[in-house]
């Protein structure tokens, strides 16, 4: 290249990068100074049904696939808006594009006055009016059921205590199975180390800031990360409109109930009742080689809050003869809601589901 090119070419990009520095200042100024609320959940939906708590939500499509999904998110810990951050970076907004007649179970904010929900209590008692409303409503014959998160293993759960519920498939994405390899949370909460009945017995519920706290200590320095990212794409419209959806939800933690707290650690985390086969809700024996639906299982490379061989875990004990194992770049948020999940994960749910929802 030509002397004269170069020079053109440096001078170019420099001009460049002038101009988004003087973007940076001033959005950075704007973020300050006007930190105006970004609108998150704007997928047209109804509220068909609300117990307590909990309420069900089903989203406007064009319902290609007859046979309807129920998402059933994580419980505690976070809202379920992540599903349905922003316009063009909705997870939900894709399913219901790709013409499922999509649902979604929202647990609710839970205070003092719930402490003494169980998880035996979401299995056999919320799941099942949920799954019957969602029947009715939709007017199937059958559902699929796609749990994310501490979903996954609630659903997987509620398919094998009822396996005369129509289920068409299941989709496990991002949740715990095998407790043995649930990483640094496993080892926290080890029963060496971490007593929960004296917790649980002198907090009630687990508070919000404490929740938060626990997650930001997997990865101290995310915040700083998450901060020199945002500086560099301050010039960018549409991540800083992204980043401030994204960072009003990683910050809207929400507490866990005391006693699903105490169940949760107890038997999940440091029994590992579920694939010992010693997990009993309801009184009943939890099987998971009672699940005979096709399964898909979604997990993340770098999920650090359920890695991937704990959420793969689950095909070593369905009955299933139709599953599929997806392994895909991210972490346990961006699996579903980062920048690549609507070109590494939503396809791929969406194009198993497809045939199955006939």
């Amino acid at each position: 290249m030509p002397d004269t090119a170069r020079e053109t070419d440096a001078f170019r990009h420099l001009q460049e990068e002038w101009t988004r520095q003087i973007l940076r200042g001033t959005r950075a100024m704007e973020l300050i100074l006007n930190p105006a609320e970004p609108k998150v959940g704007q997928t047209p939906r109804v509220e068909v049904y609300r117990k307590g708590k909990a309420r069900l939500c089903r989203y406007q499509s064009s319902r290609k696939h007859p046979v309807p999904v129920l998402m059933v998110p994580n419980l505690g810990i976070s809202r379920p808006y992540i599903f349905d951050l922003q316009p063009g970076a909705s997870f939900i907004e894709y399913m219901t594009r790709e013409g499922f007649d999509f649902y979604l179970l929202d647990w609710g904010v839970f205070g003092e006055e719930d402490n003494g929900l169980t998880v035996d209590d979401c299995v056999t008692r919320i799941l099942p009016r949920v799954v019957r409303k969602v029947l009715e409503s939709s007017g199937a014959e059958a559902l699929s059921l796609l749990g994310y998160c501490m979903g996954g293993p609630l659903s997987a759960c509620f398919v094998a205590l009822h396996p005369e519920v129509p289920v068409r498939a299941l989709v496990n994405m991002a949740g715990p199975i095998d407790f043995a390899h649930a990483g640094l949370f496993r080892l926290w909460l080890d029963k060496r180390f971490f007593n929960v009945d004296r917790m649980v017995d002198t907090l009630g519920a687990v508070p919000a800031e404490m929740v938060k706290a626990g997650f930001k200590l997997l990865k101290p320095t995310m915040d700083v990360t998450t901060a020199l990212n945002l500086w560099w794409n301050l010039w960018n419209d549409r991540y800083v409109e992204g980043f401030k959806a994204l960072n009003k939800w990683a910050n809207e933690y929400v507490p866990f109930p005391g006693e699903f707290f105490r169940q949760w650690v107890k038997e999940f985390y440091q029994e590992n009742r579920l694939v010992r086969k010693e997990l009993r809700l309801g009184g009943r024996l939890v099987d998971l080689g009672q699940i005979r639906c096709p399964v898909l299982v979604v997990g993340a490379q770098e999920d650090y809050i359920a890695p991937a061989p704990c959420v793969r875990a689950v095909l070593d004990h369905v009955g299933s003869q139709d599953t599929r194992y997806e392994e895909l770049p991210g972490g346990h948020i961006s699996l579903i809601a980062g920048r690549s999940a609507a070109l590494h994960c939503w396809p791929r749910v969406a194009g198993w589901l497809a045939p199955r929802s006939g």
